[in-house]
């Protein structure tokens, strides 16, 4: 570089430091953030949804949906939610402590019309669906509340015969990636979904890192509850949640199934011989083996079970039950199992 072009240089840095520390202005104060505009007309499991403008009064069926409208900032925007299997994400008790809780499971339809909501999200169909236990989309619709469906819970998925229905493709965070956009987009904090959709991805890869090459050699189940103890178990089949993660480490699932979450007998779990049990823990009290204690005495004393290697091995890792929903907290699902994996050394 010749004297002259230096000397350029060095009379234009001024200028130069003053664009860039406006630009970080800007960026800082959202002037360069991306706006929505209205209407917006979205593509929802297999039907459009319009919005005139950024929703005020927002109900929100699912504890998934729920906590994805706090980490977006827009807890002050929901005005009731239901549907919860355990405690908010942690950071956001204070926010959600201020939100009006319609019911811990299924609402009725007059609860949630009683807060005039301009949106309803809603993470299951079979509370807000062909066959909702809540209500149908035609009898919001009706009233001029339009519905925001997960994603994750009807593409690639059949929920016509009730119930958990059946996936006939692998759950994908990238369903969950998809809401988290639409959510944005609909309350116009593009920007913002983008923020939170990266951190999820960063937090993926560096679990997968964790134990990266060295757990092929592993299977494991993921019990979820039982009506009964004496009935068989609610295990993960190989297209949901469950599935996505342990893919996502190399880890074979022993249950074979299209189903959400089938029921197999623990005899046939125990000749499947799983390196690993997941238990869910959850809040939740429908059934007895809901309560962890409950399922962590029944792998101690069962006459078949407690002789299962995995189990008198001790490796039987307790997880947050949401993480076991296509959720947000499938990646805390993730960081926990390759915790576990790598804390009992079988990552070696």
């Amino acid at each position: 570089m010749n004297s002259s072009m230096t000397q350029l240089l060095r009379r234009a840095a001024p200028a130069l430091s003053l664009f860039a520390g406006l630009a970080a202005t800007f960026a800082a104060s959202g002037a360069l953030a991306t706006e929505t505009t209205y209407p917006l007309t979205l593509q929802n499991c297999g039907r459009q949804i319009t919005f005139s403008k950024t929703p005020e009064r927002a109900v929100s069926l699912g504890q998934s949906t729920t906590e994805i409208l706090y980490m977006l900032g827009l807890s002050k925007k929901v005005v009731g939610t239901a549907v919860w299997l355990g405690p908010v994400l942690k950071g956001y008790e204070e926010a959600n402590a201020a939100v009006p809780r319609l019911a811990d499971n299924d609402p009725s339809f007059e609860s949630v019309i009683a807060t005039k909501p301009d949106l309803v999200t809603v993470q299951f169909q079979w509370h807000v669906g062909p066959k909702g236990t809540v209500g149908s989309i035609a009898q919001f619709e009706d009233l001029g509340v339009p519905v925001y469906t997960s994603p994750s819970d009807c593409i690639g998925k059949d929920n016509s015969s009730g119930g958990d229905g059946v996936r006939a493709e692998a759950f994908s965070m990238d369903l969950i990636y998809e809401e988290i956009r639409d959510l944005a987009r609909i309350f116009n904090v593009e920007d913002r979904g983008e923020q939170v959709v990266a951190d999820l991805v960063a937090r993926e890869q560096a679990a997968r890192a964790k134990v990266a090459g060295a757990t092929s050699k592993l299977s494991a189940v993921f019990w979820f509850s039982s009506a009964t103890l004496a009935a068989d178990p609610y295990v993960a089949g190989k297209n949901g949640a469950p599935g996505y993660i342990m893919k996502a480490l190399g880890i074979k699932n022993v249950i074979d199934s299209d189903e959400e979450w089938p029921t197999v007998g623990w005899e046939t779990i125990a000749r499947a011989n799983p390196s690993i049990i997941v238990t869910a823990r959850m809040e939740r009290r429908r059934y007895p083996a809901d309560d962890i204690a409950v399922k962590t005495a029944f792998l101690q004393k069962d006459p078949v079970v407690s002789l299962m290697p995995a189990v008198k091995a001790g490796h039987v890792v307790e997880m947050d039950a949401q993480t076991m929903n296509p959720t947000i907290r499938t990646i805390d699902g993730i960081e926990v199992l390759a915790d576990a994996i790598a804390k009992a050394g079988l990552s070696r």
